[in-house]
């Protein structure tokens, strides 16, 4: 019996249309013949028939009968060549490493995949994080090209799975630091606004949106003030409970506090000037996540050097976040 593909919708295909998954993954398989699959229920997302036009969320199973050599064929790819450089460069990211996931540190500035005029990513670097596996290990979630912080890696395909799962199932507790402008009225709660992505991969945005809004993507963040400096900047500390593109940012742009360095939804406000630099001031600090081998993984990423700079000059303590969460309920 021909094999039945359990395929995991990745991060990075979160919101992509069937159809374009398939051709993503299928480039082969004609558009009438998928179409034939989905009629007939042998193409199914997470157990359920779906159409060719339906969104696919991040984590959602996606089965895949037996398609035949030719259509199964994959596409081919681009010899990836990385440099003694960037080899040595990828791997003093690594901050944790076990048989199933590889975690890093992501330095603000490097994108995690390529796009119009990105041709150094972090995604053309993970063959140089294979160290004794047999494949190349696989993004799981992402984060922007100016943020910073923990990075999960699946070295399996049945790691990335449950990893795609935890994220779904919103069994990850993520946690952020951010420097923003101003102070939050109150000082801890909770950000519930919807989203709707707007531009195209060189001007991609995202704005407030009603619900009922038929692109509106729901967005919850959890966000808490660790500490501030007069009224004018303040440590926040944020947990989103969804993963929208840009939601910590369009977030704490709405509420009245832009993040610092966040010219794209901050304007010149922003850009608080002295000795604070104009980069993005936005960390993910630390992951607790359920690891594909069983059990809590639990870690956390050091700032980076602008955001460090900034903590010594307005006298913020790291210790002073430990219980930033308590008594808001999740």
């Amino acid at each position: 019996m021909k094999e039945v593909f359990q395929i995991a919708v990745s991060a990075d295909e979160d919101g992509i249309r069937l159809d374009r998954w398939f051709k993503r993954h299928f480039p082969m398989l004609t558009h009438g013949r998928l179409e034939k699959l989905l009629r007939t229920g042998q193409v199914r997302v997470d157990g359920a028939r779906a159409k060719a036009n339906a969104r696919l969320d991040q984590g959602q199973i996606v089965r895949v009968p037996p398609l035949g050599e030719d259509a199964e064929r994959p596409a081919p790819k681009a010899e990836r060549a990385i440099s003694d450089r960037d080899a040595a460069f990828v791997r003093s990211l690594v901050i944790h490493k076990d048989k199933s996931i590889i975690v890093l540190n992501k330095p603000s500035g490097l994108a995690v995949q390529g796009g119009t005029k990105t041709e150094r990513h972090l995604d053309g670097m993970l063959d140089a994080l294979t160290f004794d596996a047999a494949e190349r290990p696989r993004l799981v979630h992402r984060l922007d090209r100016d943020t910073s912080g923990v990075l999960v890696l699946a070295r399996t395909a049945k790691a990335a799975a449950a990893l795609a799962r935890a994220f779904k199932q919103k069994d990850a507790r993520k946690i952020y630091w951010a420097l923003v402008v101003g102070v939050p009225s109150p000082r801890q709660g909770t950000i519930d606004l919807a989203l709707t992505k707007q531009g195209g991969p060189r001007a991609e945005r995202v704005f407030a949106a009603d619900k009922d809004d038929e692109d509106a993507r729901n967005a919850v963040t959890h966000f808490s003030t660790v500490a501030t400096a007069s009224y004018k900047l303040a440590w926040l500390a944020l947990m989103p409970l969804t993963g929208r593109t840009h939601q910590i940012r369009a977030h704490a742009a709405a509420i009245g506090t832009p993040i610092v360095g966040d010219g794209k939804y901050g304007g010149v406000n922003a850009h608080p000037g002295g000795e604070i630099a104009r980069r993005l001031h936005l960390h993910a600090r630390s992951i607790d996540i359920a690891h594909p081998d069983g059990g809590r993984f639990f870690i956390e990423a050091e700032l980076p050097p602008h955001m460090k700079a900034s903590w010594k000059l307005l006298g913020f303590d790291e210790r002073d976040a430990e219980n930033a969460f308590e008594g808001l309920d999740e």
